[in-house]
């Protein structure tokens, strides 16, 4: 817990990350020293650093490799925005996420899985070139990318925070309520229901909903649009989300080890599993409905899930249907 404050707090300083500033250079080199440190090999050439040239602006992808016990299978991606929105700490946005990514790294580089593990800390997420040809995702997978593809990719973003409660009473009836994390992207692959499923942690309920009903969120876009399996781990949007305000002492670092943790256990289980090619068009949505309610039932118990049905006027949760509509209510009162 403490590595991960300190390097919170060596990324997130006050005059941030944005592209093209002191602060986001002096980011950039700080991250291909940590991953020199932890002795990890270049994906591309021999150096971390991938750079490109898009619209009059210089980018760098850090790419690196945690080297796997069998090279020869397709790697499994953890990926990581190291950019901010704006001149201020953005440390939820995402040093955090960035500093999971690199204690996962350092884990798998003493305890090699099965596969090689891709550590991606992309460029150029944040506005004005999120979605854009610009965004260090996109150009990684467009022009950087390896030609043995991936495995299955898992990125992060705001995974430091405690979710906002979206009722007070369920506060006293769920208090764990705040340690959820949100997963979307199981249904990007018939495999991954069961396999966020077995992958537990101690303290850390998870909750599951479609990719569609929140929206390409960050950089695991990419690889939804070309078929990839993936997964996207977040806490959500809070209070802080680009605002100054989003300094490292608002973070919760328990909370966030038990996402290295969780992280950690899902990189392993995937590249233990054998991922069997489907069939249909790239970003094909597989049927996740009973794996969603199941996941909120666990998290929530009886009393929690019925108190947050009457929180957003939902009788009957059984269907897709009826998940549409609790994704939507929800947001009204936190945005996932």
């Amino acid at each position: 817990m403490q590595a991960l404050r300190e390097e919170v707090e060596r990324l997130a300083t006050p005059d941030g990350r944005v592209v093209g500033t002191t602060g986001h250079e002096r980011a950039r080199r700080h991250l291909e020293e940590r991953l020199n440190v932890l002795n990890l090999e270049p994906y591309r050439g021999d150096t971390f650093a991938l750079p490109y040239r898009t619209a009059g602006h210089d980018f760098c992808n850090l790419i690196a490799v945690a080297p796997g016990r069998e090279r020869d299978l397709a790697p499994v991606l953890v990926g990581a925005h190291y950019d901010s929105v704006l001149a201020a700490a953005c440390a939820d946005d995402n040093a955090a996420a960035v500093a999971i990514a690199l204690a996962a790294a350092g884990h798998f580089r003493l305890r090699p899985a099965r596969r090689d593990v891709v550590i991606a800390l992309f460029d150029a997420e944040e506005p004005p070139f999120f979605r854009s040809p610009g965004m260090g995702s996109v150009r990684f997978y467009a022009d950087q990318r390896r030609p043995d593809g991936f495995h299955a990719a898992l990125i992060m973003d705001l995974v430091g925070h405690d979710v906002p409660l979206p009722s007070r009473e369920l506060e006293h009836l769920v208090p764990h309520f705040t340690q959820l994390l949100f997963v979307t992207g199981a249904e990007s692959h018939p495999a991954l229901p069961d396999l966020v499923r077995a992958c537990r942690v101690d303290g850390l309920p998870v909750a599951a909903t479609l990719n569609r009903r929140v929206g390409d969120m960050s950089d695991h876009g990419v690889f939804r649009v070309h078929g990839d399996p993936y997964l996207f781990l977040t806490c959500g949007r809070w209070a802080h989300y680009h605002q100054p305000t989003d300094t490292p002492d608002r973070l919760n670092y328990d909370k966030m080890a038990r996402v290295r943790d969780y992280l950690v256990h899902l990189i392993r289980t995937l590249c233990d599993t054998s991922l069997l090619p489907v069939g249909g068009r790239p970003g094909r949505e597989h049927d996740t409905t009973e794996f969603e309610i199941g996941l909120l039932r666990e998290a929530l118990g009886g009393q929690g899930m019925a108190l947050l049905q009457a929180a957003v006027g939902l009788p009957e949760l059984r269907t897709s249907g009826h998940l549409d509509l609790l994704a939507l209510r929800l947001q009204s009162l936190f945005e996932l």
